[in-house]
Order: C-alpha cells, then sequence, then structure tokens
C-alpha cells in the first residue's frame, strides 16, 4: 500500500541519516552501511563522493539531524516512493587535511526530495535512489 511505501521510504531515510553520521572517511568499511541504503545513482554519487573524500584527506565533524519526512509523490507502482524530506546539517562541519573548512555557503537546513524505491534484496525494506533539492511542498 502508499502507507507501507511511505514507511519503508522514511525508514530507509532515517537509517541513511544514521548510518551517514557514523561514517569514518578515514575507514572505508564504515561506508558499507550507508551504500547498503542505496541503489542506481544515488549509489554512484555516493562511492565517487566517499572515495575523493577519502582520497583528499578529508574529515567530517558533527551530525546531521533529520527535522521532517513527509510523502511527497507516488507512482501508480506502490514499490516507488517520493518524500520530502528537512535535514539540519548546521553541526556538520568537513574539514581537509590541513583543518581548513571545505564547506562553502549552504543552508543551515536543507530541502529535499527523496526517491527511493522497494528493495529487491530485502522486500519489506527500501532503498534510495535519488536526492535532489525541493522549492516546493512543505517548508523546512
Amino acid at each position: 500500500s502508499e502507507e507501507e511505501a511511505f514507511a519503508a521510504a522514511e525508514a530507509t531515510y532515517r537509517a541513511y541519516v544514521d548510518a551517514l553520521n557514523k561514517v569514518d572517511l578515514s575507514d572505508p568499511a564504515t561506508f558499507e552501511p550507508v551504500y547498503e541504503l542505496l541503489d542506481g545513482a544515488a549509489a554512484a554519487a555516493s562511492r565517487r563522493s566517499f572515495s575523493q573524500m577519502q582520497a583528499d584527506g578529508w574529515t567530517v565533524k558533527g551530525e546531521s539531524k533529520v527535522q521532517l519526512v513527509e510523502p511527497e509523490a507516488s507512482s501508480a507502482d506502490v514499490n516507488e516512493m517520493e518524500i520530502a524530506v528537512c535535514v539540519d546539517v548546521s553541526d556538520v562541519e568537513i574539514v581537509d587535511r590541513e583543518g581548513v573548512s571545505v564547506v562553502g555557503s549552504r543552508p543551515d537546513v536543507q530541502s529535499l526530495t527523496v526517491r527511493a524505491i522497494r528493495s529487491s534484496r530485502v522486500p519489506t525494506q527500501a532503498v534510495i535512489t535519488q536526492f535532489s533539492s525541493r522549492s516546493e511542498g512543505p517548508s523546512c
């Protein structure tokens, strides 16, 4: 049902943020829990990003906090769901080898659309396939 699809997408997104908060860029083993929750374009982008950040010797400090998760859209196929999320990244800092911040100007709370599909690996769960910024829907 649509309610079950939303519940799976929300649980997956919250698990993704929890896994992301535990990433240690110096330890690729900590990337795996994040990758398990991703597929498609989201997985490919995360793999490239983590590999580059690790190669550059960057460090992540602080944690992201989920502020809002709401259904945004669903297709006729209940195996796919888009959710509107607001995530507070004000506590997150990314620094280079010299300890200089590499985070440019950004809002403290990011407004995103997250697309999730039912997982083929675990049918009762979802995997995230895409992240995109949004300007419509619930405000953050």
